[in-house]
């Protein structure tokens, strides 16, 4: 029962790590967010927010938010218009990019 117990735990410690997104290929799909995000995650425009350094779970939370047009407001359209077409994996790992690098 024991060994039990310990397996489900060492799984349940893993789980975070493997839902985590591939930053390299989240770099490869950052191109569309450059114009208003910038290279280094700093915007271009007062108008656009610095996603660099953001947290993972954030940028993905947001990201899904408006692809499934949970967010109004702002930039809000021009974002689910981006976010339409990508993958759920696609989402994680540009977050992933994002949230690697430095604010």
């Amino acid at each position: 029962m024991k060994k039990i117990v310990l397996l489900l735990g060492l799984i349940a410690c893993s789980l975070p790590a493997l839902a985590k997104g591939d930053a390299q290929a989240g770099e490869a799909k950052a191109m569309t967010c450059v114009a208003c995000h910038g290279m280094s995650g700093k915007a271009s425009a007062p108008l656009y927010p610095n996603i660099g350094g953001q947290s993972e779970a954030y940028l993905e939370h947001s990201l899904q938010a408006y692809k499934k047009g949970e967010r109004s407001g702002g930039q809000a359209e021009i974002m689910k218009a981006y976010v339409s077409g990508l993958s759920d994996e696609d989402i994680s790992n540009l977050a992933a990019y994002y949230a690697s690098m430095k604010p």
